[in-house]
């Protein structure tokens, strides 16, 4: 019982830390993107495992639901690791981000790839969903039925109104035809369990996860009753849920990602005839 609640201890220090994160998220995104050095398995980005594990979890649902004709927009793309993977299931791949640093480096590593692009955006801004739906027909990416759309990793990070701001930006993008992808943390425990469990301990904190404690927004939950709320019954149909895994880059295993406890949902536009 005494081991279990020395973590407990963490507090101060956890408070210290997070003590100076900018408040606004544009600020604190694109100061995080711009510190950051290196990606992928070994760098400074805490959600990039640099595999494509996550994703191969997520392509049977993708092919299943969501229309491979149609374009897919990846919201909150950092780096583009999983935009980059969802241009070989789709004709298109927009990934959009708040941060011009993350855009920047996306870019980057996206070199050679002619069916991606990426747009600084903040998704929770009104009318962003409309604009970006027209700059998407613009590269010909789309015929106006909509886009599919892909999020992972955002709105557990986001405040209950931005949530439901985010949500009717996605309706737009989707229209009739598209269809919503989103997988997010799901952790039962409260903040200081939730950074045990990526590895944290009196003695030391991974520099990954020290550098997003120190820099971003506090990460929440994200589950059914979460979804419910952003994505309410009326203006939106639940096509399949359940639980699934995040991954994060390799802190307690040097060569294994490690796991998040999960949720996804896909979903469409409900009364598309009546937007908005």
């Amino acid at each position: 019982m005494l081991a279990a609640l020395k973590k407990y201890l963490m507090i101060p220090r956890l408070v210290r830390l997070s003590a100076g994160a900018p408040r606004d998220h544009h600020v604190a995104w694109d100061r995080f993107w711009s510190s950051v050095k290196t990606t992928g398995a070994t760098g400074d980005v805490l959600w990039d495992s640099g595999s494509d594990h996550e994703m191969q979890g997520y392509v049977h649902r993708l092919h299943q639901h969501l229309d491979p004709r149609l374009p897919v927009v990846d919201i909150g793309c950092g780096n583009g690791s999983f935009t980059r993977q969802l241009a070989a299931l789709f004709p298109h791949a927009m990934g959009v981000d708040v941060s011009a640093h993350a855009v920047r480096r996306a870019l980057s590593e996206s070199a050679g790839l002619a069916n991606v692009s990426y747009l600084v955006r903040d998704m929770t801004a009104p009318g962003a969903g409309g604009r970006l739906g027209e700059e998407l027909r613009l590269l010909g990416g789309g015929a106006g039925a909509g886009a599919n759309v892909f999020i992972r990793g955002v709105l557990h990070v986001l405040g209950e109104r931005d949530r439901h701001a985010l949500a009717e930006n996605v309706r737009a993008i989707a229209g009739a035809d598209g269809r919503v992808f989103l997988a997010e943390t799901d952790f039962q425990g409260n903040a200081v369990e939730y950074v045990s469990h990526l590895g944290a301990t009196l003695r030391s904190i991974p520099s990954p996860l020290e550098g997003a404690i120190r820099g971003l927004p506090m990460p929440g939950r994200f589950g059914p009753k979460e979804r419910n709320l952003a994505f309410p019954a009326g203006r939106w149909e639940l096509i399949e849920d359940g639980p699934t895994t995040i991954e994060t880059m390799p802190l307690s295993h040097p060569t294994r990602a490690d796991l998040i406890p999960g949720y996804f949902a896909v979903l469409k536009a409900r009364n598309w005839e009546n937007f908005p």
